[in-house]
């Protein structure tokens, strides 16, 4: 049975949604979930659960947690916290991935400092999945998504070859259109990085299409869309908001007069299929790209739904070996091409 260790006080609930997003894996996935965290804290809330006794759900001690205000000090003094904890178990083979909804950067920090990266990577970047006007089949892939908040014009080749691969394997597309985030479509246009990359990806061998703009996003046009981690960042959270806005003033109007409160309950199928394609809980977390061993990193504010999705997602790209072949295709063609390529 494939094992995932969660991070079972990274997120904003900790260690309530952890806890019932691990029982409603272990019910309806099939996979083992190995709970990180304060073990008297974790066993308290698995208590309420009645079966879950008969759940492959194990629980692994760690004193320590890691909190928004204290990121990279943790990293650095926590020997004993729950994502460190957790990442170890990954290293030493006892689970295949891990899952965390604690603070991106410590959780970056950690798989890089004690899983290793992959050989020709610089940086790994987290992978972000947006939704496209082509329906729920057709998301694109953006990295990065707030891993790396300064990046060089190399970081974003390699970030392009890894979002390829993950595009050709996770998400079935035969050749990824790759584009490069900037404010139009111009080579020209961009700043220093943007205008740095352009060459860089044009000599890799990838489906690269030039420059993309934001609107570009959800068109479905592209497959992979590469951008530094601070862009990337503010490009997921306005989107978060945006969709917030939409479903809340289209409650507002579905609730405003009787017709409408009729026209909801014929239209309901819809627009819960509506709802749905916005929910990032669907999605459930973004993936570590270059990394060893599979990483998955949660919405703080993830819920018990957007904890199984994520522990979903972890077991997928361990039963798909993404990131091993990550590595054979970086090691056997990609860096070379990188390595070739005079820039910074």
């Amino acid at each position: 049975m494939l094992t995932v260790a969660l991070d079972a006080m990274g997120g904003d609930h900790a260690p309530k949604a952890e806890v019932e997003g691990a029982v409603l894996a272990a019910r309806q996935l099939g996979v083992k979930v190995i709970l990180v965290g304060q073990e008297d804290v974790v066993r308290q809330e698995l208590s309420t659960y009645a079966d879950c006794d008969d759940l492959p759900i194990e629980v692994v001690h760690a004193s320590q947690n890691v909190t928004m205000e204290d990121p990279t000090k943790a990293v650095r003094t926590k020997r004993d916290s729950s994502v460190k904890v957790a990442s170890r178990l990954v290293r030493d083979g006892r689970a295949a991935g891990l899952v965390s909804a604690g603070n991106t950067g410590a959780v970056m920090a950690t798989a890089k400092i004690v899983q290793g990266v992959i050989p020709g990577v610089t940086r790994p970047a987290l992978a972000g999945l947006f939704p496209t006007s082509k329906g729920p089949t057709h998301p694109v892939i953006v990295l990065d998504v707030g891993a790396n908040v300064d990046c060089s014009p190399r970081m974003l080749a390699q970030f392009a070859v890894m979002g390829e691969i993950y595009a050709r394997i996770i998400v079935k597309r035969d050749r990824p259109r790759v584009g490069l985030l900037s404010i139009g479509e111009e080579q020209h246009k961009g700043n220093d990085l943007t205008r740095a990359a352009w060459p860089l990806l044009e000599k890799l061998s990838l489906n690269f299409i030039g420059n993309v703009e934001g609107r570009d996003i959800y068109g479905g046009d592209v497959d992979v869309v590469v951008c530094d981690g601070f862009t990337g960042n503010v490009a997921l959270k306005v989107s978060e908001g945006v969709a917030d806005l939409v479903k809340h003033t289209l409650r507002e109007s579905l609730e405003a007069t009787i017709s409408a409160k009729i026209g909801y309950v014929f239209s309901r199928t819809a627009l819960n299929d509506f709802k749905k394609r916005l929910d990032y809980s669907e999605y459930g977390g973004a993936p570590l790209l270059g990394v060893r061993g599979v990483c998955i990193i949660s919405h703080g504010r993830a819920n018990a739904k957007a904890i199984r999705n994520a522990i979903r997602v972890a077991a997928e790209f361990s039963q798909g070996q993404v990131n091993q072949r990550i590595e054979e295709e970086l090691r056997a063609s990609a860096s070379e091409k990188l390595a070739a390529v005079k820039v910074p």
